[in-house]
């Protein structure tokens, strides 16, 4: 089977975590500069300013990057028409499905990858048309599914038919050739590249990932059934105790996205969410990304 950078044009077989307030045009680029497929996060924003990081990621890059749509935006709609509109080659998708999208998105000539995090909605995925799936496993940072990685990519290469990108849980070589020996084909990654140079969250939630250990992971939103994966600090704690007294789901995704930018753009380690997966206690500096991209891939 081909690899994933063969498939893609791209020099390694990584697809950058398309990483809400944090994976914006010029970060994906920058990934993608660095060769591997660079993903602008459409997370929390307008489809106006999708339509600004693309057309910024477009003027920083030659290369194939994509965009993350993440389907319970409430401009779902409008982004769909946009990654059209901008010429969009590749696009990842999560927390809905994108079927009503599939037959513009097919007619526009994007490849279309779905992160999952079971094989039945794998399999969904291929019956409506998917080119290839990413199984993401429950030891990502962000928005999480209940199996692991190790667990999880196996039964999803042998569910589907197309092929599968393992994410969740990598962060070096060793994790790499594990990914590859399940039946993927190439790995998202997300948190190992928080702490790469190019990486545009703030110093602090920088050097709170390097600190971190194994353990210093918390899941917020199992109650709720929003679970994410953060780094245990005031606000996780506080959001436990909040999801367990019964607070509403809405009002908790508010309370985290608005944290989410905390983190990212005050630096604010104590009250911000720093999205973090498992891998962070094996992460201890701050490197170029293609350095870490090298040193994932074993090149």
């Amino acid at each position: 089977m081909e690899m994933l950078n063969e498939i893609l044009g791209i020099k390694y077989p990584v697809i950058q975590g398309g990483m809400a307030n944090i994976a914006t045009g010029e970060f994906a680029a920058a990934i993608s500069n660095a060769g591997g497929l660079g993903l602008v996060g459409a997370g929390g924003l307008s489809a106006e300013l999708v339509r600004k990081e693309i057309q910024t990621a477009k003027k920083n890059t030659d290369k194939p990057f994509g965009v993350n749509i993440m389907l319970m935006n409430p401009e779902a709609d409008e982004i769909a028409k946009v990654v059209i509109e901008e010429g969009v080659k590749i696009v990842t998708t999560g927390a809905g499905s994108p079927g009503k999208y599939m037959e513009a998105w097919k007619n526009a000539g994007i490849t279309i990858i779905p992160v999952v995090a079971a094989t039945a909605l794998a399999k969904r995925m291929e019956a409506l048309g998917a080119d290839m799936i990413i199984a993401e496993g429950t030891e990502s940072g962000g928005h999480v599914g209940e199996l692991t990685t190790m667990a999880l990519v196996p039964q999803v290469c042998d569910a589907v038919n197309i092929p599968v990108i393992a994410a969740g849980g990598i962060a070096d070589n060793r994790q790499f050739k594990a990914a590859l020996c399940l039946g993927a084909i190439g790995v998202q990654i997300g948190t190992s590249l928080l702490v790469s140079e190019e990486c545009p969250i703030h110093d602090n939630y920088k050097a709170a990932v390097i600190k971190a250990k194994d353990g210093d992971t918390i899941v917020t939103g199992r109650i709720a059934g929003t679970p994410v994966r953060v780094l245990k600090n005031s606000m996780s704690r506080e959001y436990v105790k909040q999801e367990k007294a019964g607070a509403d789901k809405m009002e908790l995704e508010k309370f985290t996205l608005g944290s989410l930018r905390k983190a990212v753009f005050d630096g604010d380690t104590t009250n911000g969410s720093l999205m973090a997966g498992q891998v962070c206690g094996m992460l201890n500096e701050i490197r170029p990304a293609e350095d870490i991209l090298k040193n994932i891939c074993g090149y």
